[in-house]
């Protein structure tokens, strides 16, 4: 068995992306306004809004070329530092794949890396900062060792689910080193960040609906 993702798959990877993000709005804007501008989960939800609407013209464009695209509507359409974070992450990602058709196995690390260096560079941020990268980091960590030790896709993929959802709990105990939060007294202790809770949400509906996409 093996991956072959397409631009078609991925584009029905963000819709159901985009579903699991516009249905925790509440929760995520809860834990924003608690130590942040409370906005997070609005930006980020108009960004993959937008993306829906745009289905038809994802799908049609070659893999590398539907990446930078996206990057580029996440990066208009998401205000504040996110838009930035992702729409690079998405426009690093297309670079590092570029000529690729079809994602493999190894070709979803490739996404996942190019998309970590470039929102570590961009944010200037690195994991225990009580952010985003928490999350993506100790998943695709999670994935790439298990690669590397020949694991099966489907343990690989677990692995990636396993390790962003543990990278996210960890936030809640983290001192926060960037954001609003840096300057709460507690400096966010005791509280999940929401930026690293919406990347998880992420990084749990990607290995889910890879793990659909599987070729027996």
């Amino acid at each position: 068995m093996g991956l072959a993702i397409t631009s078609v798959d991925y584009v029905e990877y963000l819709k159901a992306a985009a579903d699991i993000i516009s249905q925790n709005g509440d929760y995520v804007t809860m834990l924003d306004s608690k130590n942040g501008d409370g906005d997070h989960w609005v930006n980020l939800n108009l960004g993959f809004q937008k993306l829906l609407s745009m289905e038809t013209e994802l799908k049609a464009l070659p893999l590398p070329d539907m990446l930078k695209k996206v990057g580029m509507t996440l990066m208009s359409s998401i205000g504040g530092s996110s838009g930035v974070l992702y729409g690079g992450g998405y426009l690093a990602a297309a670079k590092a794949l570029a000529g690729v058709e079809v994602l493999d196995t190894w070709g979803v690390l490739t996404l996942l890396s190019a998309m970590l260096r470039s929102i570590m560079d961009r944010g200037k941020t690195q994991p225990g900062f009580k952010t985003m990268v928490d999350s993506l980091y100790e998943g695709t960590e999670a994935y790439r060792s298990a690669l590397e030790r020949g694991a099966d896709i489907k343990s690989a993929l677990t692995a990636l689910k396993d390790g962003s959802r543990a990278g996210m709990e960890r936030t809640r105990e983290m001192e926060a080193v960037k954001g609003r939060a840096s300057y709460q007294e507690n400096k966010g202790v005791g509280d999940l960040d929401p930026g690293a809770v919406t990347m998880d949400y992420q990084l749990a509906c990607l290995s889910n609906f890879l793990m659909e996409k599987l070729d027996f």
